[in-house]
């Protein structure tokens, strides 16, 4: 053997060895705390590089490299079908490899619901939360989205220009929006619909934020008196002004969840099923719940959270999860017609 194919051939090992003591994951601002890492790292000698994203981004990350470039993605559970039917950007777990009676069961058995194709699972159950209503109770009270339409809060309220507002303004006019999933027609003529009901609130919507710390600091000084809000953000401004109220709406508040997914080209699924097992256990994933803010879906984790967010949790669902909403999986499409409506909302008078 000449000296440069040994030398050729030695240098692929290395790599082999260098990639397999590192894990890439794109995932959400606080999914992987940094003592979460350091401990992982100490463990297992795996070191763990983070790339933050959103829902959009990591499609849209993952499309153009066709499921290159990381090894764990951390999509809502919602994005994950409609994505791999599409683009093939992610491969299916082994459960074999997952120590699955970590997981809460409900949230397993709603995760396989959304993210089963072809009898194989995409997607496994991380963090999840909900969306609701705040409100300043010194100021003004509210009971459900349409609400934030009231004309004394005009130039008063908040909500993000993306879907969930959509979500939340359907349900809110008595109609279901998850159940015309498949017939385009009558799902866009609902979508119109609230996009009409939007565009004529908009004197209310002080921004359009896009970002939690514009929203936090926007409710912090007053200039918004309510608006829509996820629990953790909405607990957070409870625990330092209790008259800043966060609650389930009448129509219902909509529960998301985000997952651990494989990429379909990931060149370290071993670290990444180490890195799972490692954050479902209760221990770990109270860590990663302290950081969030949310629960996790680690069986035994709820116990080690802190006190005042369980309290918050029961005050704002006293009757547990029965008046939510999950997300069910995305047909592909439908976010190009939601997409057209935010757009004429954005450009409403």
């Amino acid at each position: 053997m000449s000296a440069a194919l040994l030398l050729a051939l030695l240098a692929g090992v290395q790599a082999r060895a260098d990639n397999a003591q590192v894990l890439k994951i794109i995932t959400w601002a606080d999914y992987v705390p940094a003592e979460v890492i350091a401990q992982f790292g100490k463990e297992t000698g795996i070191q763990v590089q983070v790339t933050l994203s959103n829902n959009e981004e990591m499609i849209s990350k993952l499309r153009a490299t066709g499921g290159a470039g990381f090894d764990l993605a951390q999509p809502s559970q919602d994005r994950i079908l409609g994505a791999q039917q599409e683009f093939r950007i992610y491969k299916p777990f082994d459960t074999g490899k997952v120590r699955l009676d970590e997981f809460v069961p409900e949230l397993l058995d709603i995760i396989r619901k959304n993210a089963t194709i072809d009898g194989k699972l995409y997607g496994l159950p991380y963090i999840w939360g909900t969306e609701g209503l705040i409100y300043n109770s010194k100021r003004t009270r509210i009971s459900d989205y349409p609400d934030l339409c009231k004309p004394e809060l005009r130039g008063r309220t908040a909500v993000r220009l993306k879907r969930p507002t959509l979500m939340a303004f359907a349900l809110a006019s008595g109609r279901n929006p998850f159940a015309l999933y498949d017939n385009t027609k009558a799902y866009t003529a609902l979508m119109e619909q609230v996009g009409k009901t939007l565009a004529a609130c908009k004197v209310n919507f002080r921004f359009f934020y896009d970002n939690k710390d514009q929203l936090l600091n926007g409710v912090r000084s007053g200039e918004i008196d309510a608006a829509m809000m996820w629990d953790s953000g909405g607990w957070a401004l409870n625990r330092a002004n209790p008259d800043i109220k966060f609650i389930n709406p009448r129509s219902g508040a909509i529960a998301w969840m985000d997952t651990f997914a494989l990429t379909a080209r990931g060149r370290n699924d071993a670290a990444a099923y180490a890195w799972i097992n490692f954050v479902m256990r209760p221990e770990i994933a109270a860590k990663v719940a302290r950081s969030v803010g949310n629960f996790t879906a680690a069986r035994g984790a709820e116990a080690l959270m802190d006190p005042r967010i369980r309290a918050q949790f029961a005050e704002t669902f006293p009757d547990g999860l029965k008046n939510i909403k999950w997300y069910p999986a995305i047909p592909p499409g439908l976010e190009a017609i939601e997409g057209a409506i935010l757009d004429r909302v954005k450009a409403a008078d």
